[in-house]
């Protein structure tokens, strides 16, 4: 039987946002990241920018 799922924290939600890339090109982690609650905001240009990005906000960010 499975537990119910608790309800998501909205401090911990981000908008991604990746740079349109025509059909033929090579997926690229090009664009921007938004941390909703505190408006902080970066571009990136590679995942681990991304990933680094959300690591540090949530660094911050209270766990409920």
């Amino acid at each position: 039987m499975s537990q119910p799922q608790l309800p998501l924290p909205t401090n911990r939600t981000f908008m991604v946002q990746l740079r349109a890339q025509p059909s033929w090109a090579p997926m690229s982690w090009d664009g921007r990241v938004k941390h909703v609650v505190s408006g902080q905001m970066t571009h990136f240009h590679a995942l681990a920018e991304l990933l680094a990005f959300i690591r540090r906000v949530l660094a911050g960010v209270p766990v409920p």
